[in-house]
C-alpha cells in the first residue's frame, strides 16, 4: 500500500546520540552519598568493592588475604555469588588503596556505594531472617527433646515440669523469632487493614495460647514444639521467597548500584576526594582509567573510551574526546579524563533513570489491581472461614477445642494469599530487569501490559529505522552565496537535514549569511529575509521544487530556481532484525515517513515492509495510527521526531530512541537506550511472555487454594503442613516469574 502526498522530508528531530534522560521526571530520592555526608563519616567504616573477575574459591582466599594485609583493615569478606567484597576498616582507609592492592595481584575492583545495594552481606533483612530462623530452629529441637519424654509416657508432675520448661523456651523464642509477622500484622491492624501476616500471627498465637492453657490446667497435651516449628517453617519460607525474588533484582536497583559514593574534584590545582552529594554544576572532576563516571558532565580534557553497556545494553565502547557529554554510571576505560559537572546526585541522568524505572515497576496495572482486589476480599474471608471451621469442629467433636483450634489455625495459614500478592510484581520486576539489560527503559508501568496486546507496529523512517545522521552529497555544486544563505537558514532548525547541512558547511569554512525575520514552519521548513528577498529551505512542495527520487531538502532565494540539496543516510543497526522479528511474531508492520516516495519505497523493499506511506505530515502520521486503531488494531508506534509526537501519543504503546527529541521521549512509554533497534522485537516477545507468566501465576494461586482450603477445612492439614504448603505456593510463583530471565 503506497500513498504519496506531496513529497518531502520527515521533520524528525533529535538532540544527539548520547544517552540522555532529560525527559525523565525529577528524581525524588536523595543520593546515598548525601546521607553518608550527613552522617559525618565521609569515608565510612565499611567499603564495598565489586570484583567482576572473581570466579572461584581461590579468588576468595586471594582477595581476602590481600585485603587483610592492608593497614587499617579490620575484616574482609568476599561474596562470590554477588562478586563483591565487604571491607570493615578504620575511617582513614580509602577504597582507592584497596583497589590498587587488588590490582597488583591481578584482580579488577571497583568501589560500590553500600547504601544503594539491597542484596549484599550488609543486607539487614536477609541477615535478620537468618538469625531468627537459627533461634527458632535451636529452640524447636530443644522443645522436641522434651516432648519425646512426654510422648514416651511421662505423667503428672514430670509431664507438667517438661511442659513448663517447654513454655519457658517457646514463649520468648516465638515472640522474638515471629516478630516480622507480628510487626507487619500490628502495622496492618493499626492502619485498619487485614494484611497477609494477620492470619499467620493469629495462628502462631493460637498454637501458643492453647499450649499454655493446657499447661496451666495440667493437660496431657501441649503444642509448644508445634508453635516453634510453625514459626521456623514460616520463616524458612519467607527467607526462601525473599532470596528467590532477590535473584530477579530490579532494573532500578541495578541502576542505583552504579553510583559511586565519592569523586575526585580539582580545586586550586589539587585533587580532593569529596562525596558525590557535594558536587555542584561547574565542578571539575578527574576520572582515571577503570573508574566509573560519578556525575553527568562535559569532557574538558583527555581522550579515552567509555563503556556504556550497563546503561544502553551495547557492548562496544564509545570514543571519548573533549566536548563530549558523559553520563553518571559509565566506565572510563583507557585514559584519564577531566570533566565539568553538569548534573550530580539526584539530578544526574542515572538517578532520574533509576527513579523512573522504580516508579514504572511499582505502577498499578490491570492485573495488579485485580490481585489487590482479590487480596482485599480474601483477608476477611480467611478469618470468617477460620472462625466457621472452629465453631463447626467444636460442635462436631462435642467440645474438643484443641482439635478445633488446630484446624482453625491451619485454615488461617493455608489460605494466606501471599502467592496471589506475588503474581504480578514478581513478573514485572523480572521483565523490566530483562528489558533494561537489553537496552530498553520502561517509563510507564502499564506499558508492558499494553505492549503484550500489540498486533501492529508503525515505524518512522529518519532517526528510527535509519540513524538520522544524513550527510549532504552535493554542497560543492552550490555557489558561495547560496551556501551561506542555506547555512544561515539551517541554523534556525533542529531538523536532522538542516543540522547536517550546517555542520558540513561549517567544516568547509563557510560563514552564514545575515538574515532577518528567521522563523521555522513546522512540517515544512525555515524561511527568512536576505537582502530584501524571501529565502526558504525545506520541503519540495513548499519551495515550489520538482519531486525527486532521493532524500533532499530544497533552497530557494527570492524568485530564483529551487536548488536541491541531496542527502544519504545509513540504516540503524538491528533494523532488519527488528522488522523480521516482529513479522515472525505475526505482527503487521508499517513504515510512515515525510520523505520522498523513492527513498521510502526503497527502504521498505530493503526491510521487507509491504505497507508504507511517504510524504506524511505530522497530523497524517497521527491519523494513520488512529485509523488503524479504529479498525481494531493495537498499535505500537516507534518514532523519534517532533512530527512523531502526536502519533506516539495516539498509539496504544510507543517507543522512542534515546537520541530522540525531548518531546518525543516525553510522549513515549519506552525509551530505547542504545543504537540497536533489535530490542524492540525482543520487547514485544518478552511482554507476551510476561503476560503469560502473570496468568500462570494467577492459575497457580487459584488451583492451590481450590485444593488446599478444603483439605484444611476437613482437618486433613495440620498447621505445619499448612505452613509448608503456603510457603511452597509463594516460592513456586516466584520461580515461575524467574523463567523470564
Amino acid at each position: 500500500m503506497t500513498v504519496s502526498p506531496a513529497p518531502s522530508r520527515s521533520v524528525d528531530e533529535f538532540e544527539d546520540e548520547h544517552v540522555s534522560a532529560s525527559a525523565c521526571p525529577a528524581c525524588i530520592a536523595a543520593p546515598s552519598a548525601e546521607q553518608m555526608a550527613k552522617s559525618g563519616d565521609i569515608r565510612g567504616a565499611r567499603i564495598m568493592l565489586s570484583l567482576p573477575t572473581a570466579h572461584c574459591a581461590v579468588c576468595i582466599t586471594d582477595v581476602e588475604r590481600e585485603l587483610m594485609k592492608q593497614p587499617g583493615v579490620k575484616s574482609a569478606r568476599v561474596n562470590l555469588t554477588l562478586k563483591r567484597a565487604s571491607v570493615d576498616a578504620e575511617s582513614d582507609v580509602e577504597a582507592a588503596n584497596l583497589i590498587s592492592a587488588l590490582d597488583r595481584i591481578g584482580y579488577e575492583a571497583h568501589e560500590l556505594d553500600p547504601g544503594m545495594l539491597s542484596a549484599t552481606e550488609a543486607d539487614k533483612r536477609g541477615r535478620d531472617l537468618l538469625m531468627r530462623i537459627g533461634v527458632a530452629g535451636f529452640a524447636m529441637m530443644n522443645i522436641m527433646m522434651l516432648s519425646v519424654a512426654v510422648w514416651s509416657g511421662a505423667e503428672d508432675t514430670t509431664r507438667d515440669l517438661f511442659h513448663w520448661i517447654s513454655a519457658a523456651i517457646a514463649i520468648p523464642t516465638t515472640i522474638f523469632a515471629a516478630q516480622p509477622f507480628f510487626a507487619n500484622a500490628w502495622a496492618a491492624l493499626r492502619g485498619g487493614r487485614l494484611g497477609m501476616d494477620v492470619p499467620i500471627s493469629l495462628a502462631i498465637l493460637l498454637a501458643l495460647g492453647i499450649s499454655l492453657f493446657e499447661t496451666m490446667h495440667s493437660g496431657s497435651h501441649a503444642y509448644f514444639e508445634a508453635a516453634t516449628m510453625l514459626t521456623f517453617f514460616l520463616l524458612v519460607g519467607r527467607y526462601l521467597d525473599y532470596r528467590t525474588r532477590a535473584v530477579a533484582r530490579s532494573a532500578a536497583e541495578e541502576l542505583a548500584a552504579l553510583e559511586v559514593p565519592r569523586a575526585t574534584v580539582l580545586r586550586e590545582g589539587a585533587e580532593v576526594v569529596v562525596p558525590v552529594g557535594e558536587l555542584v554544576p561547574g565542578d571539575l572532576i578527574r576520572v582515571r582509567p577503570g573508574g566509573r563516571i560519578p556525575a553527568d558532565g562535559e569532557v574538558i580534557e583527555g581522550h579515552s573510551e567509555s563503556d556504556r553497556s550497563v546503561l544502553t545494553g551495547e557492548s562496544l565502547p564509545v570514543q571519548v574526546a573533549p566536548g563530549m557529554v558523559l553520563s553518571a554510571g559509565e566506565v572510563n576505560l583507557t585514559g584519564p579524563l577531566t570533566i565539568r559537572v553538569t548534573a550530580a546526585g539526584k539530578d544526574s541522568s542515572l538517578h532520574r533513570m533509576a527513579d523512573l524505572v522504580a516508579m514504572a515497576e511499582s505502577a498499578k496495572t490491570k492485573y495488579t489491581s485485580l490481585a489487590e482486589r482479590a487480596a482485599r476480599l480474601y483477608a476477611p474471608i480467611v478469618h470468617l472461614l477460620s472462625f466457621a471451621a472452629f465453631c463447626s469442629w467444636a460442635w462436631i467433636t462435642g467440645g474438643d477445642f484443641r482439635l478445633a483450634v488446630n484446624i482453625s489455625a491451619a485454615v488461617l495459614i493455608i489460605t494466606c494469599p501471599c502467592a496471589l500478592g506475588l503474581a504480578v510484581p514478581a513478573v514485572v520486576t523480572a521483565a523490566s530487569g530483562k528489558l533494561f539489560r537489553k537496552g530498553l527503559l520502561i517509563k510507564d508501568g502499564t506499558a508492558l501490559e499494553r505492549l503484550a496486546e500489540v498486533d501492529t507496529v508503525v515505524f518512522d523512517k529518519t532517526g528510527t529505522l535509519t540513524m538520522g545522521a544524513p550527510r549532504p552529497q552535493n554542497l560543492s555544486a552550490l555557489s558561495a552565496e547560496a551556501l551561506s544563505v542555506a547555512m544561515a537558514l539551517a541554523e534556525g532548525s533542529a531538523h536532522p537535514l538542516a543540522r547536517a547541512l550546517h555542520d558540513v558547511a561549517l567544516g568547509q569554512g563557510a560563514a552564514p549569511a545575515i538574515l532577518e525575520d528567521l522563523r521555522e514552519v513546522p512540517g515544512y521548513g525555515v524561511e527568512g529575509r536576505w537582502q530584501g528577498q524571501t529565502v526558504r529551505l525545506g520541503r519540495a512542495n513548499w519551495i515550489g521544487a520538482e519531486d525527486g527520487a532521493t532524500t533532499a531538502t530544497h533552497l530557494r532565494i527570492g524568485n530564483g530556481a529551487p536548488i536541491a540539496i541531496t542527502f544519504a543516510d545509513s540504516l540503524r543497526p538491528g533494523a532488519e532484525d527488528a522488522v523480521a522479528g516482529l513479522k515472525a511474531q505475526g505482527k503487521q508492520v508499517w513504515l510512515v515517513s515525510g520523505d520522498v516516495e523513492g527513498a521510502v519505497s526503497e527502504l521498505a523493499a530493503r526491510l521487507g515492509i509491504e505497507n508504507y506511506r511517504s510524504g506524511a505530515l505530522p497530523l497524517e502520521k497521527a491519523q494513520l495510527v488512529n485509523d488503524l486503531t479504529h479498525e481494531g488494531h493495537r498499535v505500537l508506534m516507534v518514532g523519534d521526531g517532533l512530527n512523531d509526537t502526536a502519533a506516539l501519543a495516539a498509539a496504544h504503546v510507543s517507543v522512542s530512541p534515546a537520541s530522540a527529541l525531548d518531546a518525543a521521549r516525553t510522549a513515549s512509554d519506552i525509551v530505547l537506550l542504545g543504537k540497536e533497534l533489535a530490542p524492540v522485537a525482543d520487547a514485544a516477545s518478552i511482554a507476551v511472555r510476561a503476560r503469560r507468566r502473570i496468568k500462570e501465576n494467577f492459575g497457580i494461586s487459584i488451583v492451590y487454594n481450590i485444593i488446599a482450603v478444603p483439605l484444611a477445612l476437613v482437618g486433613l492439614a495440620t498447621p505445619l503442613m499448612a505452613a509448608l504448603a503456603m510457603s511452597a505456593s509463594s516460592i513456586t510463583v516466584s520461580l515461575n516469574s524467574l523463567r523470564l530471565r
